[in-house]
Parts: C-alpha cells; structure tokens; sequence
C-alpha cells in the first residue's frame, strides 16, 4: 500500500469529524458505555513526564480532545489536522494550556515545515491509522530524549461485528498502525518503545438503543465501504432487543516511543 492509498482511503471517512458536537457527543456515549471506568486520557496524560514538556506537537489534532485535559503552564502546543473546522475549537483548548497555540491545516503524511529539534513531546491519538508515514516526521522534529505517544486500536476492535458482517475494509485501515504492529513500525525511527495496554469494552443494554444508534451512525464513513451503515444499524438494534445486551471489543494501547 503507497501512502498515496493511505491518503485516498482515508479522505473518505472523516466527515463526521468536521462536526465537532457530534464528535463530543459520541465521546461522551464511549466512556458512558465503557467497561473501563478511567477515561482513556487520563491513563495517557499520566504517562507523560509533564515537568520535561514546554513544547507538543499533536498530529492529527482534532478538536483539541487531548488538550483539554492536559495540565497547563507550557510553552507551545502546535496541532496539525486536516480539518480546518477543528481549528477555532483547538485553539480555544490548546490557549488554556499554553502561552502559544498554533493551528495548522495539512493533511499528512507529509513534510510539516517545522524546525528539526524542536519539540519536547509529540502525539498522535487514535490517528496515526490515518497516516502511519508521519512516524519519521514526528522523529525529526523531536528533540533528542524527547517522546512521541501514540494511542491506537486493537486490529480487533468491534470484532463482534464481524459475526453479522464483513469488515474487511475497516480492517485495513486499523491494521496500518495497530496495537498489534505498533511497535515494529516505531521500532523504525525510534530508540525506545513502551507500551501501555487499556483494555476495554463497549456495552450496550437495553434502554442504549439511541446511544447505539448514534454511534454506528457515526462510523458509518468508517463501514460503508463494506456494508450499507444502515443495514448495520437496523441489524445491531435489533440484536439489541433480542439478547438485551451487546458488548464490542475496544481494546486500546498507548505506545511511548523516545528518540
């Protein structure tokens, strides 16, 4: 696969994206429903040496999920997304945490213009998928000694599905930077690679029929390439109202990689 096909495949299944209540309100839905008590940014905010970090670069920002949590007091956080929605709201959270915020829109894997060496801290969360040719860019522009945390799904997220469906496309787009093949591919550019395992379920009971809905819908981008969404949909709520119950693998990991 050329990383003209990572960019092609991905342009299709980002619409959603540019909606960013939509994106907060299925954010919302995930921890709601997720075994996992402890929200997924916390486990990665702790696994940052914060008092080492002035300066963070984020590779496919968004809306700035991350930043809202992260503490405050830096220097810098620059966030590149291919999204120019997601700027105002970026700003608005990285502005919080740091003296300077930058936003730039730019679809990667591609050269990002930055200075080598100039970052203490970069991340990638639940996007390198998208862009897995960024890892080299991510090594260049980081100090020595600094790191760059990536957070990504299992190859076998949402496996229950396939008993219904074949998701053979969804597939390839997880596998590209999996927590299966994660570290090989750091392993490449950098000197350390630590992993962090964030085991998890999503679990939909009856009365969840909305939730549910909502949730697939917003997939959808990510599944029509195998099957009509709504047919999903229909399938999963009816699945729903027969068993009174559905679980889906979430199953995460956190990769810290130093250069």
């Amino acid at each position: 696969m050329t990383e003209r096909d990572v960019q092609e495949g991905s342009a299709g299944i980002i619409g959603n994206y540019r909606n960013h209540d939509l994106h907060a309100r299925v954010g919302a839905i995930i921890r709601e429903h997720s075994e996992n008590r402890k929200d997924i940014r916390s486990v990665v905010r702790d696994a940052i040496p914060w008092p080492r970090v002035e300066s963070v670069l984020d590779l496919g920002c968004g809306y700035g999920w991350f930043e809202e949590v992260m503490p405050g007091g830096l220097d810098l956080i620059v966030g590149i997304d291919c999204l120019p929605e997601n700027e105002a709201p970026f700003l608005a959270a990285a502005r919080a945490r740091a003296r300077e915020a930058v936003f730039r829109a730019m679809t990667l894997p591609a050269p990002t213009g930055l200075p080598a060496d100039r970052f203490d801290l970069a991340l990638s969360l639940y996007s390198l998928y998208f862009f897995p040719g960024a890892v080299a860019e991510a090594a260049r522009v980081l100090k020595p000694g600094g790191l760059f945390l990536c957070l990504t799904h299992s190859s076998s997220m949402l496996e229950e599905g396939q008993h219904y469906f074949d998701f053979r496309n969804l597939r390839k787009v997880i596998e590209r930077f999996s927590a299966e093949n994660g570290e090989a591919l750091l392993k490449r550019h950098f000197t350390t690679v630590t992993c962090i395992d964030y085991p998890n379920a999503l679990v939909f009971r009856e009365g969840d029929e909305d939730s549910l809905a909502l949730y697939i819908d917003f997939k959808r981008e990510f599944i029509e390439k195998d099957v009509d969404p709504r047919v999903v949909r229909d399938t999963m709520l009816s699945e729903l109202r027969r068993k009174g119950e559905l679980s889906f693998n979430k199953n995460d990991r956190i990769f810290v990689a130093g250069k």
